[in-house]
């Protein structure tokens, strides 16, 4: 939509340049379009002062319209000027010879044309050319006496000759005045009012957050959105390295593990991805897994999975046949009218045909089966020995040949080519016969060529529609095929092509031709024939599919046979008899057979990829949440029977632990991952670099400075980045600012709100007294201004938070604290420090100073640093406070609580709970 917008509105100021080409309005068209394009429109009316007549006010000044022109090409400048100037000039001469004669220029000029008209109107072009002359000898009779007519005549056409002139100087003028317009908007406005925004913006342009399009954060599982981080060019690069094994992928939660498995899998030949339960049975979990397997293979294959349902056999004999029942009637409701109406039309000449070659064909048929009789009878009498011995050698070479293929793969291209060139000869025989047709051939020679012109533009619409139908238009991330809508245009088109043949008498002769129908059927009769040499007939199901199959039998039913026999005789009036009855049901597979039963099936289908160059993966997902180290090696330890098949590349999520005990090879003793993995890739959080990345494939319009606050809270990890990206748009809108300072403050301290909410509840499983419960009132305090926070509880809000932050467990007077509940009061206290410390750099403006500034001080002044203070608070609080030191001492932030400073103000001055305004009496004001 907006490059439909940009382009009329290009063509409108081209326009009104030509209209009006005056120096000063070209200009300022070329600003207004400047100020229109979307980079630079929607930072308008963001800050204060920074408005769309503000800006134009300041390009209107004589150093930015010289600055302007000095950027454009002098060769559009030139010609401008010197349009102008020829046009003054050609104005300057109109007005002194109209100036020169007494009578009116344009009223003589009215009369000549006036005379001209009514001469070539009443008389034709005899009359004109006779009016023209008697005129001119009239002119040279004024002229030879030198009267006072010839004088005022003579100066009132050369009035108007210069006004022609002026006419096409004036074109001129205005398309010169257009280039150079255009050329300001491409090489001087459009760069120069983007940088007059932001320059005009002052500190931190950057800053400001305007939400446009971010479905891409609101859709974390899109696969429109995958970026490849180190992790995955890394398992690339051991998937190229080895041929078959199993690789483990471990990092902490949320960091992408599973969108790095499902990638995997999905750039595999085959492959499937199964989660491992969070309470596991080996025996079921590979049950599954084979269920799995079967299912995904014959899907690839093109087979139906079979649906093991409770219907009865009736009722699902009584589905299927509902099901061939529609799908039979739909085909009829088609097939059938149009059997039935190309039969009606070629009913008569196939019918002359039949009458005219039946009785030959008959006979040809005839003495062909008389011959063939007669060779066999001569052969059964033993009269030709050597057709005897052919034919023997024939039955015995047909029985050899049953366990071959040569024959069908024969008679496949044999049929295809029989079906090809006899539709070919019908098509060409077709054709042939309307060349060679005398009638036909009369009539076109006698065709009038005007006949066709009515037919020009139906086929040129006809053209436009067949090939705009085969057309795909992308609109964002979809595909708009235009089939849909130019197939009607296209049929409208034939039938109106074939309404005018119809009505031109000419052409309604050449159709009506009594051959016209023959030539039509042998036409279809070929295109029917040419689509039945396409036809193949089913291939036999591949062995892979039915062991498939029955395997999904196996272990999805329980099957059962019962075999009954019946005997008796009678002997007057004694019957004996005798019933026996066997039930046979099969037992469920146990857990090595259903390992051994896996692993011949995946080893099967990994050597027929194999073959075909393709690669097969196996991904097990969610091996990390089983809870303990110790249950997700006992995982490994049960389905360890089933790594290790040729072929296949096994990818096993694993959590942090097992990783570490993998890398650890075998110190201080071996386990089962050391037999179980053959390689192990760490998925780590991500760096800032990468954030930026992943965040700008997904909203464009998310500046750096927000990138990195995000990047900042989540410590690098995938889950988290997206959600918080997702909660800045929030923030925006519920802070109402598009400012930097205003939307951290918001979503910093809403996520401390939410993470104290977390901490009370832990701490309140823990044993408290009378004299170590005072921590439990600085928690109520700050979690009480946090989750009530106002413009007038803002320093108080501030005093808490650095009182809580600055002291640990440790620093507070008081009775000694139970270790957990130190344990978590130190959590607390530093994950609150790390908020004061994003609250000092992210909500005070000067953001881009402030970090050039920490910069100097080395890598303690790096925003990553922020990422990875967060990525210590996962491990020890202990540790993570001399990191957050560190980062303070290199922004400059105070070690310790300052009287003097503060968080920043909101935008809003209104408070709606301590302060009435005098104008809303329902609300509150804060005092400014």
């Amino acid at each position: 939509m907006w490059l439909v917008s940009a382009w009329l509105e290009g063509w409108g100021a081209r326009l009104k340049n030509f209209l009006a080409p005056d120096e000063e309005l070209v200009y300022v068209s070329c600003v207004q379009i400047a100020l229109s394009a979307p980079d630079v429109n929607r930072l308008l009316g963001k800050r204060t002062g920074v408005t769309r007549q503000a800006v134009m006010d300041r390009m209107r000044t004589t150093a930015y319209v010289d600055f302007v022109k000095s950027q454009c090409d002098g060769t559009a400048k030139a010609a401008f000027d010197k349009g102008w100037a020829d046009l003054r000039e050609t104005q300057r001469k109109h007005h002194r010879a109209a100036d020169e004669s007494a009578w009116d220029w344009r009223l003589i000029c009215l009369l000549i044309a006036t005379l001209g008209i009514t001469a070539e109107v009443l008389g034709g072009p005899l009359a004109l050319v006779s009016t023209a002359v008697v005129a001119a000898a009239t002119v040279f009779a004024l002229f030879w006496r030198g009267t006072a007519v010839w004088f005022n005549l003579r100066h009132c056409l050369i009035a108007a000759s210069w006004g022609g002139v002026w006419l096409v100087q004036r074109t001129m003028l205005g398309v010169a005045a257009a280039k150079w317009g255009e050329c300001q908007a491409e090489r001087g406005t459009s760069t120069v009012v983007a940088q007059l925004v932001q320059h005009m913006l002052g500190e931190d342009p950057d800053s400001l957050f305007i939400p446009e399009n971010f479905e891409g954060l609101r859709a974390p599982r899109a696969p429109g959105y995958v970026v490849d981080n180190e992790a995955a060019q890394q398992l690339k690069r051991k998937l190229a390295h080895i041929q078959y094994g199993t690789i483990a992928v471990c990092g902490p939660r949320g960091a992408g593990k599973t969108t790095l498995l499902e990638q995997c899998v999905k750039q595999a030949d085959f492959g499937l991805i199964i989660q491992a339960p969070a309470t596991y049975t080996p025996h079921d979990f590979l049950l599954t897994m084979s269920v799995r397997l079967c299912e995904t293979y014959m899907r690839v294959a093109g087979y139906t999975v079979p649906e093991f349902t409770r219907l009865s056999p009736l009722g699902r004999l009584l589905g299927r046949i509902r099901t061939q029942a529609l799908r039979l009637g739909r085909w009829s409701a088609f097939a059938l009218p149009a059997a039935a109406l190309v039969v009606l039309g070629a009913s008569a000449p196939v019918r002359a045909l039949y009458g005219q070659y039946a009785s030959t064909l008959a006979d040809i048929a005839r003495t062909r089966y008389d011959m063939t009789r007669d060779l066999g009878m001569e052969i059964w009498h033993g009269h030709t020995v050597v057709a005897s011995v052919t034919v023997i050698l024939a039955g015995i070479g047909w029985w050899q040949s049953r366990h071959t293929a040569w024959l069908p793969r024969l008679a496949g291209p044999l049929w295809r080519l029989g079906s090809a060139c006899g539709a070919l000869a019908l098509v060409v025989t077709s054709v042939g016969t309307s060349l060679y047709d005398e009638q036909l051939n009369e009539q076109v020679r006698h065709l009038d060529p005007n006949v066709l012109s009515p037919l020009i533009l139906p086929l040129l619409l006809f053209w436009v529609c067949r090939t705009a139908r085969d057309a795909d238009v992308t609109l964002g991330r979809s595909m708009l095929s235009l089939e849909a809508i130019f197939r009607p245009a296209t049929a409208a088109c034939l039938a109106l092509i074939l309404l005018r043949l119809i009505q031109t008498p000419q052409t309604y002769d050449m159709l009506a031709d009594p051959e016209n129908p023959l030539r039509l059927a042998m036409i279809v009769a070929g295109i029917l024939l040419a689509k039945a040499g396409g036809w193949r007939p089913r291939p036999s199901e591949p062995e892979l599919v039915t062991l498939c199959r029955n395997h999904l039998y196996r272990l999805q039913t329980i099957q059962s046979s019962t075999n009954g026999l019946t005997t008796g005789g009678t002997l007057q009036a004694l019957n004996l008899g005798s019933s026996h009855s066997t039930s046979i049901s099969t037992i469920p597979p146990n857990f090595p057979e259903v390992v051994e039963n896996f692993r011949d099936l995946l080893r099967r289908i990994a050597t027929q990829k194999a073959v075909k160059g393709e690669t097969v993966v196996i991904a097990i997902d969610e091996v990390d949440r089983l809870g303990s180290v110790t249950q997700a090696l006992a995982f490994l330890s049960e389905i360890k029977a089933i790594l290790g098949v040729q072929n296949v590349y096994y990818l096993i999520s694993v959590a942090e632990d097992v990783g570490a005990k993998f890398v650890r090879r075998g110190l201080p003793h071996r386990d089962v991952t050391d037999s179980s993995l053959d390689d192990i890739i760490h998925v780590q959080p991500s760096t800032l670099k990468e954030s930026r990345t992943i965040l700008a494939k997904r909203c464009e319009s998310l500046p750096q400075p927000y990138t990195a606050l995000a990047h900042a809270l989540s410590g690098g990890i995938l889950r988290d980045l997206l959600r918080y990206g997702v909660q800045i748009t929030e923030m925006q809108e519920k802070a109402q600012s598009y400012e930097l300072t205003e939307i951290s403050r918001h979503l910093i301290l809403e996520e401390l709100s939410e993470t104290f909410a977390g901490f009370r509840t832990l701490l309140s499983n823990q044993q408290w007294s009378r004299n170590n419960s005072t921590v439990l009132g600085a928690f109520r305090t700050l979690s009480g201004y946090l989750r009530d926070s106002c413009p007038c509880t803002e320093a108080a809000l501030w005093r808490a938070l650095e009182e809580f932050a600055f002291y640990g467990a440790s620093d507070r007077p008081g009775p000694d604290l139970t270790d957990d509940a130190r344990h978590l009061v130190d959590e607390a206290s530093v994950y609150a420090y790390f908020s004061l410390t994003l609250l000092d750099i992210f909500s005070i403006s000067g953001l881009e100073n402030r970090t050039e500034q920490a910069a100097e001080h080395g890598l303690d002044g790096d925003l990553e640093r922020l990422a990875e203070a967060r990525q210590e608070l996962g491990i020890s609080p202990h540790s993570a406070r001399p990191l957050i030191d560190a980062i303070r001492k290199a922004w400059s932030l105070p070690l310790g609580p300052s009287t003097n400073s503060r968080i920043p103000q909101q935008r809003t001055s209104y408070c709606n709970t301590h302060m009435p305004s005098p104008l809303h009496p329902s609300r509150g004001i804060f005092r400014p």
